[in-house]
């Protein structure tokens, strides 16, 4: 026997395979792990330096395949030999990785773009991923993820025929979107929308029936018979904003005769024409309002540098449902203005839930007006004068009042520029260190900037301890412009430590100023 059948005889009695099917186990093996690291149809490929492996995005070349080293063509062998030995079976060809997201049931994709959604908005995300597969696009399509719309006009600030066109030419895409996509629709926002506005809400009323708020910002060409139509069709409508918008007040008082009890928020901006509306709501037509703001609110209502102007009466006035769930009023004004009791009396007769009431620059209301306010829990109060001269400040009495009813619930106290006396001033603070029971005032900030207040007053009034000592919470406390007070001691002191410096000064001044 020829010294090379010996040697195959032997390997194939130590079951040693050939060299051939060495290589080839070798090269299975090594295939095996670039599909793992680059599956085909995954859309990247490998390529092999000297010293790494870089698996590259494609497009590029198609994953680089190891050649095996040249080999001398082997005899073939004839006779039962050849016959007896085993063809190698062909490898199955793999398909193109559909990939995870194809797996992901649709309700279950739809509920994770809904997370997103809520926390960001649907744009763009959902735009773009529709893009992804078809299985995201049918995602992304769904109506339910499609509860907030903002739509701004396309050539915003173009000349008006460039921009009329192009509303036209957004308004026939819309055609389609309104009853594919923005059927649940529920928050709508438009923005430098000219002339098309009538036909954009015309489609709203007929496809989104669940709208719940709409704002209009820079808007023109919204009519009574717009905002009619679309009241009458959307019925959970609640909130409405036309801030910075051009509509007249017919319509808004036409709106809200046929949505008014059901009307939560609205926003204005101030006009000569805001005075018939506010009449509207002073009449009871939104008796379930919380918000109400006005822009040169009815858990918050703030009307800043408004000038009331007092119309007699040739007969009586009466009392308006008023704001049984009003929780702040701003009638704050930079000039003197004509606020009086009986107007605060009339917007407040019916609200006991008021916790702040800011009310700085209304000279003519009085601490009589203000304790028959049905309040009770009072916790910031703001009757500051700032920007008057002392000619225009009356002496006043009754500071008493204010403190006596709410001492045990005011946070926050601003008294600036009253003329209130020395007397009458020392009675109001001694308020808050008489509460009874063990609690302590909840009292944080006290304003008493350009008042007669006296050392005696801050620091001892009377028999009884000093507020400051008393409010052991206070954490602003202003003494500017205190002609009282001892020099280098009028100042806004801010902190709990500063405050106890504060009170040891005036402590010391006491002798000399008596």
């Amino acid at each position: 026997m020829a010294p090379g059948a010996v040697r195959r005889a032997r390997r194939r009695a130590r079951g040693t395979p050939p060299a051939g099917a060495r290589a080839q186990s070798a090269r299975s093996a090594e295939d095996w792990w670039w599909d793992r690291l680059a599956p085909s149809g995954s859309g990247y490929h490998l390529l092999q330096s000297d010293s790494m492996l870089l698996v590259l995005p494609d497009p590029g070349p198609v994953r680089a395949q190891r050649r095996a080293p040249r080999r001398a063509p082997r005899p073939q062998l004839s006779g039962t030999r050849a016959a007896a030995r085993p063809k190698p079976a062909p490898t199955p060809e793999q398909g193109p990785d559909s990939g995870w997201g194809d797996r992901i049931p649709l309700e279950i994709l739809v509920q994770i773009f809904g997370l997103l959604v809520a926390s960001d908005g649907p744009m763009p995300f959902l735009g773009r991923a529709a893009r992804v597969c078809r299985r995201w696009y049918q995602a992304a399509s769904q109506p339910a993820l499609w509860h907030t719309l903002t739509l701004l006009a396309p050539q915003a600030g173009r000349p008006g025929k460039d921009g009329a066109k192009a509303e036209k030419k957004l308004l026939t895409s819309l055609e389609w979107l309104m009853p594919n996509r923005f059927s649940q629709l529920q928050r709508l926002t438009l923005i430098h929308w000219k002339s098309q506005v009538h036909p954009l809400l015309k489609l709203v009323s007929e496809h989104c029936p669940r709208l719940t708020l709409l704002k209009l910002s820079d808007c023109h060409g919204v009519t009574p018979d717009t905002l009619v139509m679309l009241a009458k069709a959307c019925p959970q409508l609640h909130s409405l904003n036309i801030q910075h918008s051009m509509v007249e007040s017919t319509a808004i008082l036409s709106f809200l005769e046929e949505a008014g009890p059901r009307m939560r928020k609205l926003w204005l901006t101030y006009s000569s024409q805001t005075t018939a509306i506010v009449g509207a709501l002073l009449g009871s037509c939104c008796p379930q309002l919380q918000v109400l703001e006005l822009r040169p609110c009815s858990q918050v209502l703030r009307l800043l540098n408004l000038m009331w102007l007092p119309k007699p009466s040739g007969r009586a006035v009466t009392l308006s449902p008023g704001f049984p769930g009003l929780e702040e009023l701003c009638l704050a004004s930079s000039t003197c203005n004509f606020v009086s009791n009986e107007i605060l009396g009339r917007l407040l007769h019916d609200s006991p839930n008021l916790r702040l009431l800011d009310l700085r620059g209304c000279a003519r209301i009085t601490p009589a007006g203000l304790f028959d306010l049905p309040c009770q829990d009072l916790e910031q109060l703001h009757l500051g004068l700032y920007g008057m001269s002392d000619r225009l400040i009356l002496i006043k009495e009754g500071s008493p009042l204010l403190t006596q009813k709410w001492c045990h619930s005011l946070r926050e106290l601003d008294l600036s520029g009253q003329g209130f006396i020395e007397k009458d001033l020392e009675q109001a603070l001694a308020a808050f260190s008489t509460i009874p029971g063990s609690s302590h005032p909840p009292l944080c900030s006290l304003n008493l900037r350009g008042t007669r207040v006296t050392p005696s007053t801050v620091s001892l009034p009377c028999s009884h301890s000093s507020v400051i000592s008393s409010c052991p919470g206070l954490l602003y406390l202003n003494l500017e412009s205190c002609r009282c007070l001892p020099r280098g001691l009028k100042r806004a002191y801010q902190g709990s430590e500063a405050i106890q410096w504060c009170l040891e000064q005036l402590l010391t001044s006491l002798p000399s100023a008596s």
